[in-house]
């Protein structure tokens, strides 16, 4: 009983994306288009001006593979939101654990300069997307962070930390959790919310900056732990507001 009411409270207070970084390194490789700011790329990933396809370099530790649902989800929500005419493909492959059981920022860093393969060509953008099998670095009693947009191409989703706040009595049903992690991340690499896709109208959260103020938008600070995520049915995936797609649209996408 203790474990299933400290979950409650966990979620009942806050579990929301940490501060997006935007940190950078360098392989030796000529990789430097993918390891600019958070949002930097917003105009390349909506339109089809420069880079006609994406592709998704889905990588995931042995075990923590998130589920196609989600992997279908993301590429429904990227369909809609962009204008990408040459297609979107998601690659997936596994890694071994790196035995990390918290992961700092250069933790996953260096992990993505070592493991990450696809690159932007002249055509194509590339994304960089890691399911941990450990969690964030500063979790808290009453905090934790489930994913983090950290590069203009590179997200990381502590995929551990999702399942162990889902799919118990009264907690959100892992892919809904899962799925709403995933879509918020990508939604910071897109621009939002004033993270590179320039706002049209004032609705960014002066308390929790680069988030939406409106409670029911995917891109809310807690959209992760919204009273949408808590009924019996195990909760609804929330969808962006339509100040947040006029962002997009704005700059390039749909």
């Amino acid at each position: 009983m203790k474990k299933i009411f400290a979950l409650i409270f966990f979620f009942s207070i806050v579990v929301s994306c940490s501060k997006d970084d935007t940190s950078s390194g360098n392989n030796g490789n000529n990789v430097i288009a993918n390891q600019q700011p958070t949002g930097s790329s917003s105009h390349d990933l909506l339109s089809d001006e420069t880079y006609t396809s994406m592709v998704i370099e889905l990588v995931y530790v042995e075990g923590f593979k998130p589920s196609q649902n989600t992997i279908n989800n993301l590429v429904n929500f990227l369909d809609e939101r962009t204008f990408k005419p040459g297609g979107i493909a998601v690659e997936t492959r596994s890694i071994p654990s790196p035995g990390i059981t918290t992961y700092s920022t250069q933790d996953y860093v260096d992990l993505e300069n070592t493991h990450r393969t696809k690159y932007n060509t002249d055509n194509q953008i590339a994304i960089w997307a890691y399911f941990a099998d450990g969690s964030a670095t500063g979790n808290t009693n009453t905090q934790v962070t489930l994913g983090t947009a950290y590069r203009n191409t590179s997200f990381i989703i502590y995929e551990a930390t999702i399942k162990a706040f889902s799919g118990g009595f009264n907690e959100p049903s892992t892919p809904v959790l899962e799925t709403t992690v995933v879509l918020h991340e990508f939604g910071h690499i897109l621009g939002l919310t004033n993270f590179g896709a320039p706002q049209q109208s004032p609705h960014e959260d002066s308390t929790n900056p680069k988030h939406c103020d409106v409670e029911t938008c995917l891109m809310y600070y807690a959209a992760t732990s919204g009273p949408s995520l808590m009924n019996n049915s195990g909760g609804t995936v929330p969808v962006l507001d339509a100040q947040c797609i006029a962002d997009l649209q704005a700059n390039g996408g749909k």
